[in-house]
């Protein structure tokens, strides 16, 4: 059986990047285990599960899997789990990831495990991808260098932080994922026309944002060698 760990937010995931992707995992058979960077529950970004930013059907399904989900509430700290004992290492967006998860050492090193080993993947999801502006390789430069990835846009962001990049919550953003991205030597391209944007390149999956969930963990089930579920 195929096994996926979720690296996952304290300061507030975006709920349908993570539970897409948990869920479509799910039922496929992969056998999921959650982390989080000091094993408190994970936290769910309120906007995502607002009905009037997402809509009533999709609200109403991340937020039962946000409140009931044991894996979520009850999660491993990521400094005792290896990328090694699992075929893919997932990691949902969300802006609470700039505070914790993109930070965080062992998350840095669970990423860099995961794209170096002979048969691990590492799906990295919207604000998220940020965690790619700080991850070195074993040889000490940057794991995304050369790498063609999508990710949360400038042109986004944009229309939701206000005077001096603070955020709706108060929070002053640390820093725009696009840019620290690119300078850390990315061929970025989040593909702005598309509805969606899911980049793989070798054994790194990189996704845009909320509406790129579904088509991320699909492009995941493929990279693992995973059967679809028939609907």
């Amino acid at each position: 059986m195929a096994s996926a760990l979720f690296v996952v937010s304290e300061e507030g995931y975006w709920a349908e990047e993570c539970v897409e992707p948990l869920t479509t995992l799910d039922d496929a058979g992969v056998d999921v285990t959650v982390a989080t960077p000091s094993g408190g529950p994970a936290l769910v970004d309120e906007r995502s599960t607002d009905p009037e930013n997402v809509g009533e059907e999709t609200a109403e399904f991340v937020q039962d899997v946000a409140e009931n989900d044991e894996r979520l509430n009850n999660p491993e700290p990521i400094a005792t789990v290896s990328a090694a004992d699992h075929d893919a290492v997932v990691f949902p967006g969300g802006h609470g990831t700039e505070w914790d998860v993109n930070q965080d050492r062992h998350a840095r090193a669970l990423l860099r495990e995961a794209v170096e080993s002979d048969d691990g993947t590492a799906l990295v999801v919207c604000h998220a991808v940020g965690l790619l502006a700080f991850a070195r390789d074993s040889e000490g430069g940057f794991v995304v260098e050369g790498r063609d990835v999508t990710g949360f846009p400038n042109d986004w962001e944009e229309g939701i932080v206000g005077d001096d990049d603070l955020m709706p919550d108060g929070r002053k953003l640390p820093y725009w994922v696009e840019d620290e991205v690119k300078a850390a030597g990315a061929n970025w391209d989040a593909e702005l026309e598309e509805d969606s944007s899911v980049t793989v390149d070798g054994d790194l999956v990189t996704a845009r944002g909320p509406e790129s969930s579904a088509e991320a963990a699909e492009t995941l089930l493929d990279e693992l060698g995973v059967e679809q579920p028939a609907d």
